[in-house]
């Protein structure tokens, strides 16, 4: 499973997330944030069918470049990516509904 339980104190270079092959969600937050925190059980049941998808959860905060290259205002905020990118984003998600429904597109069930 993909799903990252920590944040990342250290985030990466915009240039490697935009290289990225495959599916992938970036979650904005920070640890103490209790908007994030009440979003936690929603992403977790989301992520249950889609253990391909990379999760990378990345401690935001004023002035931090990736943040801001994503125009992030509220947390948490999700951006789901396929290679690279963005293909729908999520902001302060409450039910596992709307994050499944953008998982799955970036990351479509497998056919019979």
């Amino acid at each position: 499973m993909s799903l990252a339980h920590r944040y990342e104190p250290k985030e990466p270079e915009r240039a490697s997330v935009d290289a990225r092959a495959g599916p992938a969600v970036l979650e904005f937050g920070a640890p103490w944030c209790g908007h994030c925190i009440a979003a936690q059980p929603a992403i977790e049941a989301a992520f249950a069918e889609h253990t391909d998808v990379h999760h990378l959860k990345i401690e935001d905060g004023r002035g931090l470049p990736l943040g801001r290259s994503f125009r992030v205002k509220l947390w948490p905020t999700l951006v789901f990516l396929r290679d690279g990118e963005e293909v729908a984003r999520l902001v302060r998600p409450t039910t596992p509904g709307p994050i499944a429904e953008a998982l799955a597109r970036i990351d479509p069930p497998a056919s019979p």
